[in-house]
């Protein structure tokens, strides 16, 4: 469930700091039935700042003027407590949801509180506290302190979930001249990159999987995937392919290409923001916006994309374009693998966790020797990206939606057509040979596990 309250408090902060009146007007900001510290935690969190701060809000806004960095942790409690402090840790939502034991009850303080070391950014807690007291910061000031400065190229990279996040009528085309008015310099589709990584995914399978009793581990897509299996799966982790996620992709391309420029990702997932600033991968992405914050963003501004005149660029494959919705990594990386190696000796028996849940029970199936397959794919999420805590519509729609616009493509899979491999030469990276055999190139599509 969206916290439209919060939302509506993030929309107020757009408009005054498109007017100019940002630290003038940021104590005009009021909501009914709300107490002034769950009010200012709001504004502060809001403006990618700390809650808890004995500054006014005025000062805080000032110093969110010239914010260039992206706060952490990503998750705030704001307000008091006081409502369920006094619960044994055992009745609490908010603590048991967190599948990374970051969230716990301060008694001597008298609230919840986030541990920055363990936190993940899954939006777990967010999602399980009714009364609205845990968000997830919002990274839109330093996003837009850099775009006013037009010095540097800024780029969207957009998740593939988005296709009908916005309305029917929103084309990927309209949504690239929607982001140009806000002042990124191109809107670049993250399912291109899902098509390279799933190049490299069926390359690791093919030499991996050699023998019956062998199983791969994807590790692309989904952080708390890979949170988990880092965490508390690591006798698990020698089976992780090294691969970054496409997010990551799309980052460290562009930025070969166009060295100054700075990427931002836009995406239905708050963990997002958090895999962005990991130390072995944090050169690729320099802010998360969220679908929610984005649309916040286009009301706030009047654009309404879907009366926009479309700048149309479309080149992904079906493949990469299902990657939104559960078993889409697995189906792609299949038809890849088939595409690349046909005669491969090994056929791929896949399965898909579908949510937190049933990614712990398959990974404990994993551990115990239990599963009669060779690939494993898990989302944090259950319907995949598509029934992420920030996405616009419900599931189901969404699913509809990717699927459709996966029949769409004019490629079934990133090998049928020339897009990803003219993105590969672009870098230097010449063949999938190259790719395969791992030249210096192509340690960008690598991460440390």
């Amino acid at each position: 469930m969206k916290n439209k309250k919060y939302l509506s408090v993030f929309n107020e902060i757009v408009k005054l700091q498109s007017k100019g009146k940002l630290a003038d007007g940021i104590q005009d900001i009021k909501l009914e039935d709300m107490d002034e510290d769950m009010l200012k935690g709001y504004i502060c969190s809001a403006m990618n700042q700390e809650p808890d701060t004995g500054a006014s809000l005025k000062d805080i806004a000032k110093q969110a003027l010239n914010e260039s960095e992206a706060s952490h942790p990503i998750i705030s409690v704001v307000g008091n407590c006081s409502e369920c402090i006094k619960k044994d840790e055992k009745e609490l939502k908010c603590v048991n949801s967190c599948p990374f034991d970051a969230i716990f009850k301060d008694s001597q303080a008298g609230r919840i509180r986030v541990d920055a070391d363990k936190c993940e950014g899954c939006g777990e807690c967010v999602k399980a506290c009714s009364l609205e007291r845990i968000v997830d910061k919002i990274q839109y000031m330093p996003i837009v302190n850099l775009l006013k400065d037009k010095k540097v190229p800024v780029y969207a990279t957009i998740a593939p979930a988005y296709i009908g996040q916005f309305g029917d009528e929103v084309t990927p085309g309209k949504m690239r001249t929607a982001l140009k008015m806000i002042g990124f310099k191109d809107l670049i589709e993250v399912a291109l990159f899902a098509d390279i990584i799933s190049i490299r995914e069926a390359i690791e399978f093919k030499n991996l999987v050699k023998n019956v009793g062998d199983f791969m581990i994807t590790s692309c897509c989904c952080p708390i995937w890979m949170s988990l299996l880092k965490r508390h799966y690591k006798e698990l982790v020698e089976h992780v392919t090294p691969s970054v996620s496409p997010m990551i992709a799309s980052g460290r391309v562009i930025k070969k290409i166009c060295p100054d420029a700075k990427v931002v990702f836009i995406g239905p997932c708050i963990a997002k923001k958090s895999e962005a600033k990991e130390p072995d991968i944090k050169d690729a992405i320099d802010y998360v916006l969220t679908f929610d914050e984005l649309n916040e963003i286009f009301k706030a501004l009047n654009i309404d994309p879907s009366k926009l005149e479309g700048d149309v660029s479309e080149y992904s494959s079906k493949g990469g374009r299902i990657y939104a919705r559960v078993g889409g990594v697995s189906e792609c990386i299949i038809d890849t693998l088939n595409k690349l190696s046909p005669n491969h000796p090994i056929e791929v028996k896949d399965a898909h966790a579908n949510g937190v849940k049933e990614c712990k029970q398959l990974l404990d199936k994993a551990l115990k020797g239990e599963l009669d397959v060779n690939f494993l794919e898990g989302m944090g999420c259950i319907g995949g990206c598509v029934g992420g805590p920030r996405v616009m519509v419900d599931k189901e729609l969404g699913k509809e939606c990717v699927n459709r616009y996966g029949n769409e493509a004019q490629y079934h899979t990133p090998l049928d057509g020339p897009c990803a491999m003219e993105v590969l030469r672009s870098i230097g990276i010449e063949s999938i040979k190259e790719l395969e055999e791992g030249n210096e190139k192509s340690r960008m599509f690598l991460r440390d596990l």
